[in-house]
């Protein structure tokens, strides 16, 4: 997965920015379904990455509101 900084965020029209972040919130639901069903994650990090890329997509779309 690839990390996605706050300069591309910017450079993505709006509904690209939207269809970011439902793939990312759907990723992490799946992340934690699969980690209440007792399975074990490949990469225990990854939903903290997710968690900041989630919250990136938001800031900079809470900074354009102004």
């Amino acid at each position: 997965m690839d990390v996605i900084t706050a300069k591309k965020i910017r450079e993505m029209d709006e509904r690209e920015r939207e269809r970011t972040l439902i793939t990312l919130r759907e990723e992490l639901m799946m992340l934690y379904s699969q980690q209440t069903g007792g399975g074990l994650s490949d990469n225990p990090a990854k939903a903290k990455l997710l968690r900041k890329q989630i919250a990136r997509i938001l800031t900079v779309k809470n900074e354009e509101k102004r």
